[in-house]
């Protein structure tokens, strides 16, 4: 049996290069920066990550797969 469906288009992004940056750099939004996502990265960078909430938000969305690039496609695993 052949699976004809299309191939899913990824993000040149890697999975495991943002979550390393989210648990180790999260609170200055460096994981948000290298996922292209330049204003809520700026934002994480002023708030110190949301006082920590946001970083631990991202963590777990990385995590899990949900969170994605700045063009909506998912993380290259």
């Amino acid at each position: 049996m052949s699976d004809n469906s299309p191939p899913v288009e990824q993000s040149d992004k890697s999975f495991v290069a943002a979550v390393l940056l989210c648990f180790f750099l999260g609170p200055l939004g460096v994981h948000r920066f290298y996922l292209g996502k330049i204003g809520t990265g700026i934002l994480c960078l002023v708030t110190l990550g949301g006082l920590g909430i946001w970083t631990l938000i991202d963590f777990v969305r990385l995590v899990v797969g949900s969170m994605k690039d700045k063009n909506g496609l998912p993380l290259r695993r």
